[in-house]
Protein backbone atom coordinates (compact mmCIF):
# COMPACT_ATOMS: atom_id res chain seq x y z
CA UNK A 1 0.00 0.00 0.00
CA UNK A 2 1.52 3.18 -1.09
CA UNK A 3 2.05 6.00 1.86
CA UNK A 4 -0.02 8.90 2.55
CA UNK A 5 1.42 12.04 0.38
CA UNK A 6 3.69 14.37 2.40
CA UNK A 7 1.47 17.38 3.34
CA UNK A 8 3.80 20.29 2.10
CA UNK A 9 3.79 24.28 2.76
CA UNK A 10 5.97 26.54 0.84
CA UNK A 11 7.41 29.84 1.28
CA UNK A 12 8.12 32.29 -1.61
CA UNK A 13 7.00 30.99 -5.39
CA UNK A 14 4.35 32.83 -5.88
CA UNK A 15 3.44 34.61 -9.40
CA UNK A 16 6.68 35.91 -11.22
CA UNK A 17 8.85 33.69 -9.48
CA UNK A 18 10.84 30.86 -11.67
CA UNK A 19 12.15 28.48 -9.09
CA UNK A 20 9.02 27.98 -6.82
CA UNK A 21 6.98 26.46 -9.86
CA UNK A 22 10.25 24.41 -10.74
CA UNK A 23 9.98 22.83 -7.35
CA UNK A 24 6.09 22.07 -7.18
CA UNK A 25 6.58 20.38 -10.34
CA UNK A 26 9.46 18.37 -8.93
CA UNK A 27 7.55 17.22 -5.87
CA UNK A 28 4.23 15.96 -8.46
CA UNK A 29 6.53 14.01 -10.45
CA UNK A 30 6.64 11.08 -8.29
CA UNK A 31 3.17 11.57 -6.59
CA UNK A 32 4.63 11.70 -2.90
CA UNK A 33 3.60 14.97 -2.18
CA UNK A 34 0.75 17.47 -1.70
CA UNK A 35 0.87 21.27 -1.03
CA UNK A 36 -1.68 22.28 0.84
CA UNK A 37 -0.38 25.65 2.30
CA UNK A 38 1.68 28.45 1.27
CA UNK A 39 3.17 32.06 2.14
CA UNK A 40 3.49 32.57 -1.20
CA UNK A 41 4.96 36.54 -1.13
CA UNK A 42 6.00 39.21 0.83
CA UNK A 43 3.24 41.17 -0.76
CA UNK A 44 0.23 40.18 0.78
CA UNK A 45 -1.68 40.64 -2.41
CA UNK A 46 0.16 38.88 -4.24
CA UNK A 47 0.59 36.10 -1.75
CA UNK A 48 -3.41 35.95 -1.84
CA UNK A 49 -3.53 35.77 -5.30
CA UNK A 50 -0.97 33.02 -5.79
CA UNK A 51 -2.63 30.74 -2.97
CA UNK A 52 -5.78 31.26 -5.54
CA UNK A 53 -3.67 30.13 -8.88
CA UNK A 54 -2.30 26.93 -7.08
CA UNK A 55 -5.97 25.61 -5.55
CA UNK A 56 -4.76 26.12 -2.02
CA UNK A 57 -7.10 26.77 0.64
CA UNK A 58 -8.08 30.74 1.40
CA UNK A 59 -7.71 29.52 5.26
CA UNK A 60 -4.22 27.96 4.06
CA UNK A 61 -2.84 30.71 2.09
CA UNK A 62 -1.07 32.86 4.30
CA UNK A 63 -0.09 36.44 4.18
CA UNK A 64 4.11 35.27 6.38
CA UNK A 65 5.49 32.20 6.80
CA UNK A 66 5.21 32.90 10.74
CA UNK A 67 1.70 33.15 10.46
CA UNK A 68 1.87 29.84 8.59
CA UNK A 69 3.75 28.24 10.83
CA UNK A 70 1.99 29.05 13.80
CA UNK A 71 -1.22 27.83 12.68
CA UNK A 72 -0.18 24.61 10.77
CA UNK A 73 1.99 23.79 13.65
CA UNK A 74 -1.63 23.66 15.78
CA UNK A 75 -3.75 21.51 12.82
CA UNK A 76 -3.75 18.10 13.63
CA UNK A 77 -3.08 17.72 9.33
CA UNK A 78 -0.84 20.67 9.48
CA UNK A 79 2.18 20.93 7.28
CA UNK A 80 5.04 17.84 7.30
CA UNK A 81 7.55 19.90 5.19
CA UNK A 82 8.72 23.07 3.94
CA UNK A 83 9.99 24.21 0.73
CA UNK A 84 11.73 27.87 1.24
CA UNK A 85 12.19 28.96 -2.68
CA UNK A 86 12.44 32.63 -1.42
CA UNK A 87 15.68 34.93 -2.67
CA UNK A 88 18.76 33.83 -0.46
CA UNK A 89 18.27 36.78 2.62
CA UNK A 90 15.46 34.43 3.87
CA UNK A 91 16.25 31.74 3.52
CA UNK A 92 17.80 31.72 7.75
CA UNK A 93 15.27 33.22 9.52
CA UNK A 94 11.96 31.11 7.56
CA UNK A 95 14.43 27.56 8.00
CA UNK A 96 15.24 28.82 11.57
CA UNK A 97 11.64 29.24 12.32
CA UNK A 98 10.37 25.83 10.64
CA UNK A 99 12.99 24.08 12.50
CA UNK A 100 11.63 25.15 16.17
CA UNK A 101 8.41 24.29 15.10
CA UNK A 102 9.36 21.25 14.33
CA UNK A 103 8.42 21.21 10.32
CA UNK A 104 10.75 18.92 7.88
CA UNK A 105 12.85 21.56 5.60
CA UNK A 106 13.70 21.45 1.82
CA UNK A 107 15.75 24.53 1.62
CA UNK A 108 17.09 25.93 -2.02
CA UNK A 109 20.44 26.61 -2.44
CA UNK A 110 23.16 28.67 -0.74
CA UNK A 111 21.59 27.07 2.25
CA UNK A 112 22.04 31.51 3.67
CA UNK A 113 23.72 34.30 2.84
CA UNK A 114 26.60 33.96 4.84
CA UNK A 115 28.60 31.93 6.65
CA UNK A 116 27.54 32.80 10.04
CA UNK A 117 24.09 32.29 9.38
CA UNK A 118 24.76 28.79 8.10
CA UNK A 119 26.91 27.60 10.99
CA UNK A 120 24.67 29.15 13.29
CA UNK A 121 21.69 26.75 10.83
CA UNK A 122 24.27 23.51 10.97
CA UNK A 123 23.47 23.66 15.18
CA UNK A 124 19.77 24.00 14.92
CA UNK A 125 19.68 21.35 12.55
CA UNK A 126 21.79 19.41 14.94
CA UNK A 127 19.71 20.10 17.83
CA UNK A 128 16.79 18.77 15.87
CA UNK A 129 14.53 15.96 15.18
CA UNK A 130 13.63 17.50 11.78
CA UNK A 131 15.01 16.34 8.30
CA UNK A 132 17.01 19.35 6.69
CA UNK A 133 17.44 19.23 2.48
CA UNK A 134 19.17 21.35 0.07
CA UNK A 135 18.20 21.14 -3.47
CA UNK A 136 21.46 20.83 -5.25
CA UNK A 137 19.30 19.36 -7.97
CA UNK A 138 22.05 18.22 -10.11
CA UNK A 139 23.23 15.39 -8.16
CA UNK A 140 19.94 13.89 -9.35
CA UNK A 141 20.59 13.67 -12.95
CA UNK A 142 21.44 9.73 -13.26
CA UNK A 143 24.51 9.58 -14.90
CA UNK A 144 25.73 12.63 -12.62
CA UNK A 145 24.64 9.26 -9.80
CA UNK A 146 26.51 6.66 -11.92
CA UNK A 147 29.56 8.71 -12.60
CA UNK A 148 29.86 8.93 -8.47
CA UNK A 149 30.16 5.25 -8.32
CA UNK A 150 32.65 5.04 -11.08
CA UNK A 151 34.87 7.49 -9.38
CA UNK A 152 34.10 5.25 -5.97
CA UNK A 153 34.82 1.81 -7.48
CA UNK A 154 38.23 2.97 -9.11
CA UNK A 155 36.79 3.55 -13.09
CA UNK A 156 39.12 6.10 -13.77
CA UNK A 157 41.86 5.52 -10.87
CA UNK A 158 43.38 8.12 -8.64
CA UNK A 159 41.82 11.32 -9.44
CA UNK A 160 44.16 14.08 -10.61
CA UNK A 161 42.17 16.56 -12.36
CA UNK A 162 38.58 18.18 -12.19
CA UNK A 163 37.78 20.80 -14.26
CA UNK A 164 33.87 22.47 -14.04
CA UNK A 165 32.49 24.91 -15.55
CA UNK A 166 29.12 26.74 -15.63
CA UNK A 167 28.52 29.42 -18.29
CA UNK A 168 25.15 31.22 -19.06
CA UNK A 169 24.69 34.91 -21.00
CA UNK A 170 21.44 35.85 -19.48
CA UNK A 171 23.33 38.87 -17.26
CA UNK A 172 25.90 40.27 -20.14
CA UNK A 173 23.82 43.51 -20.03
CA UNK A 174 22.10 45.64 -17.50
CA UNK A 175 18.70 44.24 -16.77
CA UNK A 176 16.35 46.62 -15.96
CA UNK A 177 14.83 47.20 -13.17
CA UNK A 178 11.48 45.14 -13.29
CA UNK A 179 13.48 42.11 -14.14
CA UNK A 180 12.62 40.60 -10.96
CA UNK A 181 15.12 37.88 -10.86
CA UNK A 182 18.41 39.50 -11.95
CA UNK A 183 17.09 42.65 -9.30
CA UNK A 184 17.47 40.49 -6.59
CA UNK A 185 20.45 38.11 -7.68
CA UNK A 186 22.54 41.37 -8.26
CA UNK A 187 21.75 43.07 -4.70
CA UNK A 188 23.94 41.62 -2.11
CA UNK A 189 21.67 42.50 0.59
CA UNK A 190 19.13 39.98 -0.55
CA UNK A 191 21.94 37.75 -2.64
CA UNK A 192 24.51 38.13 -0.48
CA UNK A 193 28.19 39.08 -1.15
CA UNK A 194 28.39 36.79 -3.77
CA UNK A 195 26.52 37.56 -7.33
CA UNK A 196 27.29 34.38 -9.77
CA UNK A 197 29.41 32.91 -7.34
CA UNK A 198 26.74 31.88 -5.25
CA UNK A 199 23.71 31.63 -7.31
CA UNK A 200 25.62 29.25 -10.14
CA UNK A 201 29.14 28.60 -8.94
CA UNK A 202 28.06 26.97 -6.04
CA UNK A 203 25.89 24.63 -8.05
CA UNK A 204 29.29 23.67 -10.00
CA UNK A 205 31.15 23.39 -6.51
CA UNK A 206 28.76 20.74 -5.65
CA UNK A 207 28.70 19.06 -8.84
CA UNK A 208 32.27 18.59 -8.28
CA UNK A 209 32.35 17.63 -4.87
CA UNK A 210 29.47 15.17 -5.37
CA UNK A 211 31.29 13.31 -7.71
CA UNK A 212 34.80 13.13 -6.91
CA UNK A 213 34.11 12.33 -3.36
CA UNK A 214 37.06 14.92 -2.24
CA UNK A 215 36.75 18.08 -0.34
CA UNK A 216 38.33 21.09 -1.24
CA UNK A 217 41.20 22.50 1.06
CA UNK A 218 41.93 25.70 -0.59
CA UNK A 219 41.36 28.44 -2.93
CA UNK A 220 43.18 31.07 -5.49
CA UNK A 221 40.13 33.02 -7.17
CA UNK A 222 39.78 35.57 -9.62
CA UNK A 223 36.03 37.02 -9.27
CA UNK A 224 34.87 40.16 -11.86
CA UNK A 225 32.03 42.07 -12.20
CA UNK A 226 32.13 43.30 -16.17
CA UNK A 227 28.73 45.20 -16.29
CA UNK A 228 29.68 48.34 -14.83
CA UNK A 229 27.90 49.01 -11.73
CA UNK A 230 27.11 46.21 -10.79
CA UNK A 231 27.94 45.57 -7.34
CA UNK A 232 28.40 41.32 -6.97
CA UNK A 233 30.24 39.46 -9.21
CA UNK A 234 29.16 37.98 -12.81
CA UNK A 235 32.32 35.92 -13.70
CA UNK A 236 34.28 33.25 -11.47
CA UNK A 237 37.47 31.71 -11.57
CA UNK A 238 38.93 29.40 -9.06
CA UNK A 239 41.77 26.86 -8.68
CA UNK A 240 41.15 24.24 -6.43
CA UNK A 241 43.58 21.92 -4.57
CA UNK A 242 41.51 18.85 -3.37
CA UNK A 243 42.16 16.50 -0.19
CA UNK A 244 43.50 13.70 -2.13
CA UNK A 245 46.02 15.59 -4.22
CA UNK A 246 43.47 16.59 -6.78
CA UNK A 247 44.05 19.65 -8.70
CA UNK A 248 40.96 21.45 -10.34
CA UNK A 249 39.75 24.66 -11.95
CA UNK A 250 36.19 26.01 -12.11
CA UNK A 251 34.50 28.96 -14.06
CA UNK A 252 31.20 30.33 -13.76
CA UNK A 253 29.91 33.32 -15.96
CA UNK A 254 26.61 34.92 -16.29
CA UNK A 255 28.20 37.00 -19.17
CA UNK A 256 29.33 34.85 -21.56
CA UNK A 257 28.01 35.15 -24.69
CA UNK A 258 26.03 32.00 -26.50
CA UNK A 259 26.12 29.91 -23.34
CA UNK A 260 22.72 29.34 -21.81
CA UNK A 261 22.83 26.42 -19.05
CA UNK A 262 26.37 24.95 -19.84
CA UNK A 263 27.11 22.85 -16.44
CA UNK A 264 30.04 20.56 -17.68
CA UNK A 265 32.37 18.68 -15.75
CA UNK A 266 35.31 16.82 -16.64
CA UNK A 267 38.18 14.08 -14.40
CA UNK A 268 41.03 12.40 -15.45
CA UNK A 269 42.31 10.25 -12.94
CA UNK A 270 45.31 7.88 -13.80
CA UNK A 271 43.32 5.26 -15.78
CA UNK A 272 40.87 7.18 -17.46
CA UNK A 273 38.51 10.52 -17.72
CA UNK A 274 34.86 11.54 -17.02
CA UNK A 275 33.26 13.85 -19.12
CA UNK A 276 29.41 14.88 -18.71
CA UNK A 277 27.38 18.34 -19.74
CA UNK A 278 23.90 19.12 -17.96
CA UNK A 279 22.49 20.25 -21.32
CA UNK A 280 23.04 16.54 -23.07
CA UNK A 281 22.97 14.93 -19.57
CA UNK A 282 21.44 11.29 -20.97
CA UNK A 283 25.22 10.49 -21.95
CA UNK A 284 28.61 10.72 -20.65
CA UNK A 285 31.71 9.65 -22.06
CA UNK A 286 34.26 7.27 -20.74
CA UNK A 287 37.77 7.69 -21.97
CA UNK A 288 40.60 4.94 -20.40
CA UNK A 289 44.01 5.55 -21.08
CA UNK A 290 45.16 4.30 -24.19
CA UNK A 291 41.70 2.68 -25.76
CA UNK A 292 39.06 4.07 -27.71
CA UNK A 293 36.06 6.09 -26.14
CA UNK A 294 32.93 4.86 -24.47
CA UNK A 295 29.53 6.89 -24.74
CA UNK A 296 27.59 5.92 -21.63
CA UNK A 297 24.34 6.57 -21.74
CA UNK A 298 21.65 6.79 -19.45
CA UNK A 299 20.10 2.90 -19.30
CA UNK A 300 18.61 0.89 -16.45
CA UNK A 301 19.33 -2.46 -18.29
CA UNK A 302 22.87 -3.11 -16.92
CA UNK A 303 23.76 -0.81 -14.37
CA UNK A 304 24.47 -2.31 -11.12
CA UNK A 305 23.50 1.25 -9.31
CA UNK A 306 20.38 1.08 -7.46
CA UNK A 307 21.10 5.14 -6.53
CA UNK A 308 21.20 5.71 -10.17
CA UNK A 309 18.66 3.74 -11.56
CA UNK A 310 16.18 5.23 -9.26
CA UNK A 311 16.25 8.49 -11.25
CA UNK A 312 15.18 6.73 -14.40
CA UNK A 313 11.30 6.76 -15.03
CA UNK A 314 11.12 6.20 -18.77
CA UNK A 315 12.78 4.19 -21.28
CA UNK A 316 16.17 4.59 -22.47
CA UNK A 317 16.27 6.70 -25.95
CA UNK A 318 13.58 9.07 -24.02
CA UNK A 319 14.73 12.15 -22.74
CA UNK A 320 14.95 12.82 -19.07
CA UNK A 321 16.29 16.58 -18.18
CA UNK A 322 16.34 19.20 -15.35
CA UNK A 323 12.70 18.73 -13.86
CA UNK A 324 13.20 14.70 -13.62
CA UNK A 325 16.37 15.05 -11.77
CA UNK A 326 14.99 17.97 -9.61
CA UNK A 327 12.09 15.31 -9.00
CA UNK A 328 14.66 13.12 -8.09
CA UNK A 329 16.30 14.98 -4.91
CA UNK A 330 12.33 15.34 -4.19
CA UNK A 331 11.21 11.78 -4.67
CA UNK A 332 14.61 11.01 -2.19
CA UNK A 333 13.48 13.63 0.78
CA UNK A 334 10.04 12.30 0.48
CA UNK A 335 11.16 8.53 1.16
CA UNK A 336 13.26 9.48 4.31
CA UNK A 337 10.16 11.39 5.62
CA UNK A 338 7.81 8.25 5.08
CA UNK A 339 10.06 6.36 6.94
CA UNK A 340 10.47 9.07 9.01
CA UNK A 341 7.04 8.44 10.42
CA UNK A 342 7.35 5.30 11.16
CA UNK A 343 10.71 5.93 12.91
CA UNK A 344 12.84 4.36 10.63
CA UNK A 345 15.99 5.60 8.16
CA UNK A 346 16.63 4.86 4.61
CA UNK A 347 19.89 4.61 2.64
CA UNK A 348 18.81 7.11 0.20
CA UNK A 349 19.28 9.64 3.04
CA UNK A 350 23.03 10.23 2.92
CA UNK A 351 22.77 10.83 -0.98
CA UNK A 352 20.61 13.74 -0.24
CA UNK A 353 22.39 16.86 0.45
CA UNK A 354 22.27 18.60 3.97
CA UNK A 355 22.86 21.31 6.12
CA UNK A 356 26.86 19.64 5.77
CA UNK A 357 26.58 20.20 1.95
CA UNK A 358 25.33 23.99 2.45
CA UNK A 359 28.09 24.87 5.36
CA UNK A 360 30.62 23.68 2.88
CA UNK A 361 29.28 25.70 0.20
CA UNK A 362 29.26 28.50 2.48
CA UNK A 363 33.17 27.99 3.16
CA UNK A 364 34.38 27.42 -0.20
CA UNK A 365 32.18 30.80 -0.96
CA UNK A 366 33.74 32.95 1.64
CA UNK A 367 37.21 31.43 0.62
CA UNK A 368 36.47 32.01 -2.52
CA UNK A 369 35.56 36.14 -2.04
CA UNK A 370 38.65 36.51 0.55
CA UNK A 371 41.27 35.45 -1.63
CA UNK A 372 40.13 37.38 -5.11
CA UNK A 373 40.22 40.80 -2.50
CA UNK A 374 43.80 39.52 -1.48
CA UNK A 375 44.53 39.37 -5.38
CA UNK A 376 44.27 35.98 -5.51
CA UNK A 377 46.04 34.57 -2.88
CA UNK A 378 45.73 30.68 -1.96
CA UNK A 379 42.98 31.00 0.83
CA UNK A 380 42.33 27.48 3.07
CA UNK A 381 38.62 27.02 3.46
Amino acid sequence: MAAARIRLGMVGGGRGAFIGAVHRIASRIDDKYELVAGALSSNPENAKLSGEDLLIAPDRSYASYQEMFKAEAAREDGIEAVSIVTPNHMHFPVAKAALEAGINVICDKPVTRTLEEALELEKLVQNSDSFFALTHNYSGYPLVRYAREMVERGDIGNIRIVQVEYPQEWLTEQQDSDNKQASWRTDPARSGAAGCLGDIGTHAFQLARFISGQKVTSVCADLTAFVPGRPVDDNVHVMMRFEGGAKGMLWSSQVAPGCENGLRIRLFGDKAGLSWSQENPNEMWFTPLAAPAQRITRRDDYWDSEYAVRGIRIPFGHPEGYLEAFGTIYNDIADVLQAKRDGKTVDIESWIPGIETGVEGLKFITAVLASSEADSRWTDL
